[in-house]
């Protein structure tokens, strides 16, 4: 079914759009994602989902229960609409869900025991939980988290802004992961299924075109 939509409403954009969507989604992984705790600062969570854009991360989980919705749409730059956000109120709610999916959690944190970025290994798949700007993660998430990073820092400044924690790692790793023997790309399935998702959103007037589509299939 997918695929014959797909096929019907490729014939509304360019040959070029095709193709572009084509070699994006062929550096598109799930098998790192990005979890953003209560983030106070909209910027800083906008930020981070163009990191994620940037860097082929296809899904970003928010957990917004302390300040509402976190996304600046100018700052993010569009990346809203080609990353896969899904919001959540609790930490736990988040934590549960991504282990459901098979995810490792793990916090970033500057913390002494903290595994140094360069000597991380991405062999499972992860979900790196990035915290607020002033106290980092919450307890809970450090508490319960599988394992723990931080980016070694040579000066007097013990942290980074989230969003440029989230830039430092996401490229070392996505770096790394696209070294290893690891199946980490998008299945045919959700490759197919971002395509759809991405060309409704390339068509203007895709509401009337589909309903269209329905009447005559």
């Amino acid at each position: 079914m997918n695929e014959k939509l797909l096929t019907y409403l490729e014939q509304f954009i360019s040959k070029e759009r095709i193709e572009r969507f084509n070699e994006v989604l062929s550096q598109r992984t799930n098998y790192i994602t990005v979890a953003i705790e209560d983030v106070y600062q909209m910027h800083n969570t906008s930020a981070v989902i163009r990191s994620c854009e940037s860097f082929g991360i296809q899904q970003a989980h928010v957990i917004e229960g302390k300040y509402g919705q976190r996304l600046d749409s100018e700052i993010a730059m569009g990346a809203q609409k080609w990353v896969d956000i899904i919001r959540y109120q609790e930490s736990s709610e988040a934590m549960d869900a991504l282990r459901g999916q098979g995810y490792k959690i793990v916090a970033t944190s500057p913390h002494a025991n903290s595994s140094l970025l360069q000597d991380f290994q991405v062999t499972d798949k992860i979900a790196l939980f990035f915290g607020t700007e002033r106290k980092g993660l919450s307890e809970y998430v450090l508490n319960n988290a599988d394992t723990s990073l931080k980016i070694s820092m040579v000066g007097f400044t013990e942290s980074l802004n989230i969003s440029v924690s989230a830039a430092i790692i996401l490229q070392q790793l996505t770096t790394h992961l696209k070294s290893t023997e690891i199946d980490w790309q998008l299945t045919p399935d959700e490759m197919i299924a971002k395509r759809l998702d991405w060309t409704k959103k390339s068509i203007k007037s895709i509401d009337d075109i589909l309903e269209r589509y329905e009447r005559d299939n």
